[in-house]
């Protein structure tokens, strides 16, 4: 969990990172709330031991978010209709707002107030990390779809004997070739020899490896028509790449910029940039939710 305190102004003043606890189907993900509830007790007291004043609280995670109920379902975190809202509103007591979110689009909402979208009003976040999912801005709108909306990595675009099965159940998901995850256990499955993530792949394709270059051109293939899909319906202006993966910078965004430009006829060709934030977009993100929450408050008391 990467969490910190941050000023109205955005100056990190506090940053830390916890580790996740492993989710169990047992307890139905208490753990992992258990930790969350944890941390953000702690960060509120260590705020107001240090003479700050908590405006409102931030918080964000990965799933399906039921914004009016605050529910949320995230079969990696073992939650299912679990109340997080109503747990966080317990543990923290009345008197503090509290914005709960996704943490994909927190991160896209984190670039396009202050890094690689700013200045966009139709643009599209996506971070390639152990899951893929997007952040996309509409008409200066970021879109949640009621919680559902972003989710480009289990859309198909593997067919025939090539399609996996993807951990939401369908066969062919993008992520099931093209997240960082996907690297390094496509790799593993085609060579019988374990590495460590997608980074080692990253070191075998800069060697000649043809195993790792034939896993990276599988992927490229996938995002590219990904991209081009995107691009044809919703028309972004500019798309961040972010996530582990873009740590390979031009290797990955040089053939990405090549294949959409190839693939486009009509369409609004958009820029292709990597995001600027790194892994803090979505602590960064989430702050700046619950900075705006907390000005509208005061906008709405007069």
């Amino acid at each position: 969990m990467k969490c910190g305190l941050v000023a109205a102004d955005g100056a990190v003043l506090h940053r830390e990172t916890r580790p996740t606890p492993r989710a169990d189907a047992r307890d139905g993900g208490r753990a992992v709330l258990d930790a969350l509830l944890e941390t953000v007790v702690e960060l509120s007291q260590k705020a107001t031991a240090e003479g700050h004043h908590v405006r409102a609280i931030g918080v964000v995670v990965p799933g399906v978010i039921d914004a009016e109920h605050g529910t949320v379902g995230a079969e990696n975190l073992e939650w299912t209709g679990t109340p997080v809202l109503a747990e966080l509103k317990a543990a923290v007591g009345d008197g503090v707002p509290i914005v709960l979110a996704h943490d994909v689009r927190a991160g896209g909402y984190a670039e396009l107030r202050h890094g690689a979208l700013a200045g966009t009003t139709n643009s599209m976040f996506l971070p390639l990390g152990t899951g893929i999912a997007a952040a996309m801005i509409v008409d200066g709108s970021l879109v949640s779809g009621d919680g559902y909306a972003g989710e480009l990595g289990h859309s198909k675009f593997i067919h025939g004997d090539a399609a996996e099965l993807c951990a939401c159940g369908q066969w062919g998901c993008l992520e099931t070739v093209a997240s960082a995850a996907a690297l390094a256990r496509r790799y593993a499955a085609r060579t019988g020899r374990t590495v460590d993530g997608a980074r080692e792949v990253m070191e075998l394709l800069a060697a000649g490896d043809p195993d790792a270059a034939q896993v990276w051109h599988d992927a490229l293939a996938a995002l590219i028509d990904a991209l081009v899909l995107y691009t044809t319906l919703v028309a972004p202006t500019r798309i961040a790449i972010g996530g582990g993966l873009v740590g390979a910078g031009e290797t990955l965004l040089q053939p990405l910029r090549e294949g959409v430009h190839a693939r486009l006829t009509f369409q609004r060709e958009p820029e292709i940039v990597a995001a600027v934030l790194g892994e803090e977009a979505g602590m960064l993100g989430a702050a700046q939710m619950a900075w705006d929450r907390a000005a509208a408050d005061e906008e709405d008391r007069g």
